[in-house]
């Protein structure tokens, strides 16, 4: 897939930046692409990377999160899982093996202060320029933002969460 790639963010408040991701992966993949897809602060075993799972040639997933939402301070192992997570993304990003790197909720292990802004400052001075890179979380940095070449954001407007709806198989995990 030769040309030029990009930096494209999704962020906001609502929901849809995982499966907008997703979506991005499956089609690079369908179109013979190769895709990184590196998930922050999640377990990875929600029910997409089971229908995926014949893609794992062209589509390859890590994750690097305890699953459990971050309410207060992150723990040890969130730090490591994190820093691992940033290795390994670094790795995929210089390797030139990859038409389509996705850091998923990289934003979020940014507001939980597990990675910096000099971090994925430095993620995207190392991006080889014909590699296009998503990152998705709530909260981008006007800094990101503007460094980025395309931004979505997902915006909630009602959400039934709010009335004590869990996470749902197959529709939210």
């Amino acid at each position: 897939m030769p040309g030029q790639g990009y930096v494209q963010i999704y962020t906001g408040s609502g929901k849809g930046k995982t499966t907008a991701a997703v979506g991005l992966a499956v089609r690079c993949a369908g179109a013979g692409g190769k895709v990184f897809f590196c998930q922050f602060l999640k377990k990875g075993d929600s029910s997409e990377w089971t229908a995926l799972q014949p893609l794992n040639d062209r589509i390859i997933h890590r994750a690097f999160g305890t699953g459990k939402f971050i309410r207060s301070e992150p723990s040890v192992e969130d730090r490591q899982l994190a820093r691992t997570g940033m290795a390994e993304a670094i790795e995929a990003l210089t390797s030139g093996d990859y038409d389509l790197i996705v850091l998923d909720e990289l934003l979020g292990a940014l507001t939980k202060g597990l990675v910096t802004r000099e971090d994925i400052v430095d993620l995207l001075r190392l991006r080889p320029r014909q590699t296009e890179l998503v990152l998705t979380g709530r909260n981008a940095p006007t800094e990101l933002v503007e460094k980025a070449d395309l931004v979505t954001e997902m915006c909630e407007v009602k959400h039934y969460f709010q009335q004590g709806i869990a996470a749902r198989k197959g529709i939210e995990k």
